[in-house]
């Protein structure tokens, strides 16, 4: 069984910077929100011509070089999809003219076989998933911050219930940080994994914790 992570915050709280120290040679990534990486020399580590790099949300390609990674490309120890967010905004514009209750429990369904398929690659295989948040509040001032779905079937099955670990990434004081348990918030690891709350968001350590414990 491989590992599975999510990663989730806002935009610019370093999501996808936090892939940087990957190996690329090791390395397979999927850009969803298809905008490119934000490091200087990524074009020259991650490309279509190096079967390294894929601008695609669509859910039904990436299950399919999921497995073809599992199967032909022992090589490969690392997989990106970055982020769920854009599968599922793919998926519901597709459909946008459909109406009635099936096109939101086929979007569900969708996202939770993704996740389900990453959980059977090998057991050298780490997969990262990224995804938005949002943050409630109610009349008292508290606040969450959860996962960003789309539709109400996803929001009830949890799909941060699906990972053992769920990083937060946040910027306090010009630093990026993981969230490593839950403050407010879905973000949880193994217990014992990491000796404080917060880590900083380099995910080549974190893997390196997960796999020592």
């Amino acid at each position: 069984m491989s590992t599975v992570i999510l990663i989730m915050g806002e935009p610019g709280q370093g999501k996808t910077t936090s892939m940087r120290n990957l190996n690329p040679e090791t390395t397979v990534y999927f850009d969803c929100d298809k905008k490119g990486l934000p490091w200087r020399g990524w074009r020259k580590q991650y490309s279509k011509e190096k079967e390294n790099y894929f601008a695609t949300s669509n859910a039904a390609a990436i299950a399919q070089e999921m497995k073809r990674i599992h199967e032909e490309k022992p090589q490969i120890k690392t997989i990106v999809v970055d982020t769920l967010n854009w599968i599922m905004i793919d998926d519901e514009f597709k459909r946008m003219k459909e109406k009635g209750y099936d096109k939101w429990l086929d979007l569900a369904y969708s996202v939770k076989a993704l996740i389900s398929m990453a959980k059977q690659l090998r057991d050298d295989i780490t997969v990262l998933f990224t995804a938005h948040t949002q943050t409630e509040h109610d009349d008292s001032g508290y606040s969450f911050t959860r996962m960003k779905t789309s539709g109400k079937k996803l929001d009830k099955t949890s799909v941060e219930s699906m990972f053992n670990t769920v990083l937060l990434a946040k910027c306090v004081d010009g630093r990026y940080l993981f969230e490593t348990q839950a403050r407010n918030s879905t973000a949880r690891s193994p217990m014992g994994a990491f000796e404080t709350f917060e880590i900083d968001n380099d995910i080549v350590e974190v893997i390196k914790v997960l796999e020592e414990f």
